[in-house]
């Protein structure tokens, strides 16, 4: 279940430490022939995500920051269990920790 925000953009939401904010794609609902898709077929999330913002990093045991791995823009793999729900409007987007996501994807 999202979380219903107060503020009025996603850009007033900075992820903290190694935190990772990150909107899903969407699954298609019409074929490229223009057959309309069942929503059970599309109620199931993409893995696939993109990174929206990220935390400045954690630090590690020595207390140096470590960055995080992806940045603004970067396409991501995700898991399909975990992460926060934040609802803006009728956009949902999702606070992952660095480390739960599982590739970056280049294209």
């Amino acid at each position: 279940m999202a979380s219903q925000t107060t503020f009025k953009t996603i850009k007033a939401v900075i992820p903290l430490l190694d935190r990772v904010l990150v909107q899903r794609f969407k699954a298609e609902t019409k074929t490229a022939t223009g057959i309309f898709l069942p929503s059970s077929t599309t109620s199931s999330p993409l893995p696939e995500a993109t990174v929206i913002a990220v935390g400045p990093g954690a630090p590690n045991k020595d207390g140096k920051v470590i960055p995080t791995a992806v940045k603004p823009g970067d396409r991501v793999l995700l898991p399909g269990w975990g992460g926060n729900s934040i609802k803006v409007g009728e956009d949902e987007y999702h606070l992952f920790k660095d480390a739960e996501i599982l590739a970056k994807i280049q294209e």
